[in-house]
């Protein structure tokens, strides 16, 4: 009989919490059985297997991070959207660095997966902070993948304590995100 007021959004959520604080590459059945006070087997009552367990923590992420996207750019257009997307990424992948890496690779089994909806989410916001930019349709795919790659490089590399040189971060994200708005703003074709 599954314990009381265990369920599956309590074991992610749980296990969420702890990829963040020890890293997801960690995170194991028996890690999180021993934060929730039972024991591992338990566990598969509400959860198939640590697979499962790691792409319940991608749609988790995926979602948060969907809806913090959408309510830092209510209102905003052009720069200031993009400002407010990339700086709700950023402290995002700050926050919670375990659940964001779960979403790195994880592919949706098809349009019904959870994943795909959290993840379109995701990608509705980004599109929405473009839009602003009157961009050319056949351009767009394009933009919003330079815009994913650089704000998830920047992110995942801060916070691995990849950036040596004395100068100040929070400056060097502010030049990044005012050269992707005049790149962005440039007409095609400009040289």
């Amino acid at each position: 009989m599954p314990r009381a007021g265990l369920d599956a959004a309590v074991v992610t959520e749980a296990a969420a919490a702890l990829a963040d604080e020890i890293g997801l590459a960690q995170l194991s059945m028996s890690v999180v059985a021993e934060r929730l006070g039972v024991k591992a087997p338990s566990l598969y009552k509400h959860v198939d297997s640590l697979p499962d367990l790691h792409r319940r923590i991608a749609i988790l992420a995926a979602t948060e991070l969907g809806d913090d996207l959408r309510d830092a750019m209510q209102g905003r257009a052009g720069g200031d959207a993009l400002a407010a997307a990339a700086q709700t990424v950023r402290a995002y992948v700050q926050q919670h660095p375990g659940r964001y890496t779960a979403t790195v690779g994880i592919r949706p089994t098809g349009p019904d997966d959870p994943l795909a909806v959290a993840l379109e989410r995701t990608l509705a916001s980004f599109a929405a902070a473009l839009r602003g930019y009157g961009l050319d349709p056949a351009q767009e795919i394009h933009a919003l993948r330079m815009l994913r790659s650089v704000l998830h490089g920047f992110a995942t590399l801060e916070a691995a304590g990849g950036f040596q040189y004395g100068t100040d971060v929070d400056e060097s994200f502010r030049w990044m995100v005012d050269f992707l708005d005049r790149g962005l703003r440039a007409p095609e074709g400009a040289s």
